[in-house]
């Protein structure tokens, strides 16, 4: 008689990170979705650039350090692209530290940019003038993130118009930005598409030139509704095979696909 294994579905909440450049609209197609569909409402992080005044604690101290030697630049660009790379990737393993609680509760948490905001921009900045070396600096900077912190169950991209975009984002923060800034917004617009099709089971995307914002708060509320069923465990990945997730404490066999 053969037995069947049967896979155990951790009982843990989603982690879905939302991306895009500035000004596609991340954050308020998220809040319209979510405000409006879920009692359960999911926890919310803000992306770097929405924390004006932060939370207490090292992650904040970091962004601080990084504002500071940025001197300005709305992509925190102080001239050390590599550096600068591990700070933020150091603070988006300290902003999944902060939400296990809740995770493990069952709740789903959205990042305004996760770890593919900080793949991309230090990609291009690592990789000038060679698209295609850029994404492979993106993927590269991506899969050395994913072994220290679990990538996002799901991953929504928000993309538009890149030119349509900088006049919103223009608009809205009373910022002009500079030739160079405005080129690099178009260059990681076009970069986080290819990024992005390079992993369609963990990519979801809103193209804001062919959806309208009805549709498009709809789609994303339903990706962050479907996102929290069958979900693997959540083991650490730098401890290897065998290791107990950090939500619900089961001993996976293998991290979940």
């Amino acid at each position: 008689m053969t037995i069947t294994p049967v896979r155990h579905s951790c009982t843990r909440g989603p982690l879905i990170s939302v991306e895009g450049i500035t000004g596609v609209g991340k954050t308020y197609l998220t809040n319209r979705a979510v405000d409006e569909a879920f009692d359960d409402k999911p926890l919310r992080l803000d992306g770097f650039s929405q924390r004006a005044n932060g939370r207490p604690g090292l992650g904040e101290a970091l962004l601080r350090c990084l504002r500071e030697a940025s001197a300005g630049d709305p992509f925190l660009r102080g001239g050390t692209p590599l550096a600068e790379a591990v700070f933020l990737l150091a603070i988006k393993r300290y902003d999944l530290d902060t939400v296990i609680p809740e995770l493990s509760s069952g709740r789903a948490v959205v990042e305004g940019r996760g770890v593919d905001s900080t793949a991309v921009c230090q990609a291009l900045q690592l990789r000038p003038d060679d698209p295609d070396a850029a994404l492979e600096t993106a993927t590269a900077l991506l899969e050395f993130a994913s072994s220290y912190r679990p990538l996002p169950d799901l991953t929504i991209l928000v993309t538009d118009d890149a030119c349509e975009a900088v006049v919103r984002a223009q608009r809205r923060d009373r910022w002009v930005f500079t030739t160079e800034q405005a080129t690099f917004m178009r260059e990681a617009c076009a970069l986080f598409e290819r990024l992005a099709a390079t992993d369609p089971a963990r990519y979801r995307v809103v193209d804001r030139r062919s959806v309208g914002e009805y549709e498009a708060a709809e789609l994303i509320r339903a990706w962050i509704h479907d996102a929290g069923t069958s979900l693997g465990c959540l083991p650490e990945p730098w401890q290897g095979p065998g290791v107990r997730c950090m939500c619900c404490g089961h001993r996976a066999e293998s991290a979940p696909a």
